[in-house]
């Protein structure tokens, strides 16, 4: 088939971004909440958000420039994420706004916060899950800051769970990002089993 090819270095950082966003999807969002050493409660999405490891329990998001997530996380070791479900789309997008730093997102939007148990920043009372987590390590990757925070508590809504005691992703309804300014909903899920190696 015919392909167009891009070199990163002729394309520069800005297009290169923007098509790196529009074929890596959908790409689940951190909710990322923290707090200054001021008292400010700072939420902001962040969709460069993973699993990082599993024994510990590793999450990880990209903050693409220091923004103020990751100088509070720097300067207080603690933050949490909790889940973008598809009824808080315009509060997510909203605390994306380039608020000031003084001044806190949740209140902006009109999000209540939730006390964490764990750690001193607030989870998104709203959310169905949140994961609190104390700072693992950061990593500096030209203009851009890999955080990965070790999760010590996590807080899920019992509606959403199911009869194994996970979340349901019908009941999660968690938003993605696609491209440009595009977001994803669930859509219509499949189910398959793995198929196990079986040796001649």
């Amino acid at each position: 088939m015919p392909r167009t090819d891009f070199d990163p270095d002729e394309l520069g950082p800005g297009r290169f971004y923007a098509l790196l966003t529009a074929a890596i999807v959908p790409r689940p969002i951190a909710w990322v909440s923290s707090t200054s050493e001021d008292g400010v409660d700072n939420l902001a999405p962040h969709s460069f958000f993973t699993v990082a490891s599993v024994a510990p329990p590793i999450v990880q998001f990209t903050s693409v420039g220091r923004k103020d997530s990751l100088r509070n996380i720097e300067a207080t070791g603690e933050f949490v994420v909790s889940l973008t479900p598809e009824p808080l789309f315009d509060q997510v997008n909203a605390t994306g706004t380039d608020y000031p730093a003084d001044r806190s997102e949740f209140d902006a939007v009109g999000l209540e916060r939730e006390p964490s148990l764990r750690v001193r920043p607030p989870r998104v009372r709203a959310s169905p899950v949140a994961l609190e987590c104390e700072l693992h390590s950061t990593i500096h990757l030209g203009n851009s800051w890999l955080v990965l925070g070790r999760v010590v508590h996590a807080a899920v809504d019992d509606a959403v769970l199911a009869e194994d005691g996970l979340p349901a992703i019908d009941r999660l309804a968690p938003l993605s990002r696609l491209g440009r300014n595009e977001w994803g909903t669930r859509g219509e899920i499949r189910r398959i089993d793995r198929i196990p190696y079986e040796a001649d």
